[in-house]
């Protein structure tokens, strides 16, 4: 009696291959392995902070005086939209917010309407804070310089008992804004190449001439792409955690979470490559197809900075784009402590990109 073919073996047989492939590409690894570490060694030994610069108000009537907007001009300076107290502090704590300012004003016997500024700032803040203080003296003295009319006069600026709180520097910003963009590239352009030429020398029509199942082989091939990929994001995070401190809250389980979410957000990237590899009319076709949608991820998505400092119809914009969630959800995890759980926005919004973009792939696929 024959014995059953194993449609298993076989798919581990073809995911074992594509993954020695992998490794005999000089290409291959380098842009993997080498573009992300590069990138992550110039911003590591650069350090500092580069972020957009926000700031938190007590009471939101606030907004109407004359401090605060003279302050909301300098080009470095957002008010957070952030309105709830404990909310504010918390985001405080994470380093998301430079300082929470409160405002008391008070009638003088001369009749001058006085302020007096209360900064509270925390440990966290401490590459932003200074960033803020500056831009208050600048706008206090300019205020002075313009001969403000009698019915303002300020009193002192003071600054409260600095919060506990992680220091929050590039590092933490930058190495999961490039792993993102790093398994983004890796899932689009590796996916296209792959099954393209997989095509076009006639490997696939080979494959049907065995009994294997056109499903085995597609996920035999896709694993080999997770678990290339899924190493060089270990080794991506690896040495930012021993070389530069890169923030790991809970250290072994915050690795693992990050390791999850790159394994899901691959998965979901691969369906754009999937796509690509469809509509591509030839191999040169290829890149244009593919940085037609990694470009705009890659320069919006909050890879190197935050989209605060982009105008808020352009934040919305950016909200939208799969890597600006997963990088998202990366930092959350990795700096605030977050679980998986906790990311249940970003992973849900990740999700319905996987549908929607698999649902066009098996339109769009063609075995031949």
């Amino acid at each position: 009696m024959s014995q059953k073919y194993n449609q298993v073996r076989a798919m581990l047989a073809i995911s074992k291959a594509s993954f020695i492939a992998i490794f005999r590409s000089p290409s291959a690894v380098a842009f993997s392995f080498g573009f992300p570490l590069i990138f992550i060694l110039v911003f590591g030994f650069i350090g500092g902070g580069g972020m957009a610069v926000s700031f938190g108000l007590q009471n939101q009537s606030d907004s109407n005086n004359y401090v605060i907007k003279a302050l909301m001009h300098s080009p470095v300076i957002k008010l957070s939209t952030v309105t709830d107290t404990e909310q504010m502090r918390k985001n405080l704590e994470k380093g998301r917010i430079a300082a929470i300012l409160t405002i008391d004003s008070s009638k003088s016997s001369a009749g001058f309407t006085q302020y007096q500024i209360h900064t509270l700032t925390s440990s966290a803040s401490a590459d932003k804070y200074p960033i803020l203080k500056m831009a208050l003296s600048q706008t206090i003295q300019s205020i002075e310089e313009r001969n403000v009319p009698q019915q303002f006069r300020l009193v002192s600026v003071d600054e409260l008992p600095m919060m506990k709180g992680r220091r929050y520097t590039m590092i933490d910003f930058i190495l999961p804004g490039m792993l993102g963009f790093s398994l983004l590239s890796a899932g689009i352009f590796g996916v296209a190449f792959l099954f393209f030429n997989l095509r076009q020398q006639l490997v696939l029509k080979r494959f049907y001439s065995t009994p294997i199942g056109r499903g085995y082989i597609v996920v035999g091939e896709g694993i080999s792409r997770v678990a290339f990929q899924l190493l060089t994001a270990i080794v991506i995070i690896l040495v930012g955690r021993f070389i530069f401190k890169f923030t790991l809250v809970h250290g072994f389980e915050t690795f693992m979470e990050m390791i999850l979410l790159s394994l899901f957000g691959l998965i979901v990237f691969m369906g754009f490559g999937f796509i690509v590899s469809g509509v591509a009319k030839n191999e040169s076709s290829i890149p244009p197809f593919a940085n037609l949608i990694t470009l705009p991820q890659f320069l919006l998505g909050g890879t190197f900075f935050s989209t605060d400092a982009f105008p808020t119809w352009l934040q919305k914009f950016c909200d939208i784009l799969p890597v600006k969630q997963l990088n998202d959800a990366m930092r959350n995890v990795a700096f605030e402590g977050a679980t998986i759980f906790d990311c249940w926005k970003q992973i849900g919004a990740l999700t319905i990109w996987g549908i929607v973009v698999y649902a066009v792939a098996i339109k769009v696929f063609k075995w031949e």
